[in-house]
């Protein structure tokens, strides 16, 4: 810690940032916890035909949000400071949620499916602030092992995942109403509100050292691969988050488990695994586990399609779960080892074009399961009267066909990965 911090409470501070992604991993299970019940409650009453898209259209705004703040907020955490950000984000979380609660208890009408999206919206911001502001704040407050302490950091991301996937099964085998898990969501961020306002916060390395953006924004004519690994990050966030947050939607009433169960394992593994991608990158580089990253996740989303019982689905969810766990950080870490001269600047719009990624990809497989489920039932009207067996069917080949086209996504990564590991050992090369 530098001799400018020793004043600053540096466990407060580890906590806050701690907690503040463990809140942003929680909303990510809350949101995969309750699609299936927006859908059945809210929007199945409001267009049964269209409902599987209107779901997609709703948690893929979430990530507009988190792209919008990430994508300009690593310049406003400079000018606010820390703690407003964080401050704002805990607001969007406990804003967004009671909003998507008063959706729910309403009677439903066409506010409810504008109340929900702006609940998810807000919540969505809350957690693009967070990303704006505890990464700083822990490189800021550890300068001298930043790796180390934001791999500890991150670990609660998946954490987050596990107590809220886990929290969400308990509560439907209790026969507890769904909206519970908008007010287990609550909880972090009134936490994080008391927290954050008795707390002094550091300012930022960048505001400290006196950089200014100048050079930083020069590199963007001067570096035309990056706008490569810009569409590259844009779809390898597409192969990871979206269908985290479409598998228990999808995948529920197909293979007789709560599809919740899949992605609290698969984020279990998550933060084992993540423990060792150093080593990894060693031995095959980083270029080499993104495209290894990338086969594994197609070999799982195709074998999520086709996952017709829990074993099934287990082992699919595996495979697919060791592929994308890396492709996040090791993008970043990629676009911060080839771009240093483009600093924060560089992550903040590859972070942003994986958030707007979701906002493109998830109402895409809304529309792709229900065109497919009109088309197995024979039509809307046919589709309203099925049940039981029937309609399971129909859902199973909706779900087959919404995993299969998401699997063209890393597909498309594999000879892309492939030529910039030519291309760098060609440049490697001895001449």
């Amino acid at each position: 810690m530098n001799a400018e911090h020793q004043s600053l409470n540096l466990s407060r501070l580890f906590l806050i940032g701690n907690l503040s992604i463990f809140m942003i991993g929680l909303g990510f299970a809350v949101r995969a916890n309750i699609a299936g019940d927006l859908q059945r409650d809210i929007f199945d009453v409001l267009d049964v035909a269209n409902s599987a898209a209107m779901v997609g259209e709703a948690l893929g705004i979430t990530f507009t949000g988190f792209a919008l703040t990430l994508l300009f907020g690593s310049a406003l955490v400079d000018l606010v400071g820390m703690r407003v950000m964080l401050l704002l984000s805990a607001t969007g979380y406990i804003l967004g949620s009671a909003l998507v609660l008063a959706a729910a208890w309403l009677p439903v009408s066409a506010d409810s499916y504008w109340l929900v999206l702006a609940g998810l919206l807000l919540t969505g911001l809350g957690w693009g602030a967070v990303e704006a502001a505890s990464n700083p704040l822990i490189a800021t407050l550890y300068p001298r092992e930043k790796t180390h302490r934001l791999n500890i950091l991150h670990a609660w991301w998946p954490a987050g995942i596990v107590v809220g996937g886990l929290a969400g099964v308990g509560l439907a085998a209790l026969g507890l109403t769904w909206q519970l898990n908008l007010l287990l969501l609550i909880v972090p961020g009134l936490v994080m509100l008391v927290l954050v306002l008795g707390t002094e916060f550091p300012v930022t390395e960048r505001v400290a050292s006196g950089v200014s953006y100048a050079e930083m924004f020069g590199e963007l004519k001067r570096q035309p691969m990056f706008f490569l690994w810009l569409a590259c990050m844009f779809m390898t966030a597409a192969a990871e988050l979206a269908p985290g947050q479409w598998v228990d939607l999808a995948l529920s009433r197909v293979v007789g488990m709560d599809g919740i169960l899949l992605l609290v394992y698969i984020s279990a593994l998550m933060f084992v695994m993540r423990h060792f991608a150093g080593p990894i990158v060693v031995r095959i580089s980083s270029i080499g586990l993104l495209w290894l990253s990338s086969v594994l996740a197609v070999i799982g989303l195709y074998g999520l399609a086709r996952a017709d019982s829990p074993v099934s689905a287990f082992v699919a969810a595996t495979v697919w779960g060791v592929g994308v766990c890396y492709l996040w950080p090791t993008m970043l870490g990629s676009v911060a080892e080839r771009f240093p001269r483009g600093g924060a600047l560089f992550l903040g719009l590859t972070g942003f074009c994986g958030g707007m990624a979701i906002q493109f990809v998830l109402p895409q497989l809304g529309a792709i399961f229900d065109r497919a489920k009109l088309e197995a039932a024979g039509g809307a009207e046919r589709l309203a009267t099925l049940s039981g067996e029937e309609l399971d069917a129909v859902l199973r080949y909706a779900s087959v066909e919404s995993f299969s086209a998401v699997a063209l996504i890393p597909l498309a990564l594999i000879p892309v990965f492939a030529f910039i590991g030519w291309r760098d050992r060609r440049q490697a090369a001895p001449r």
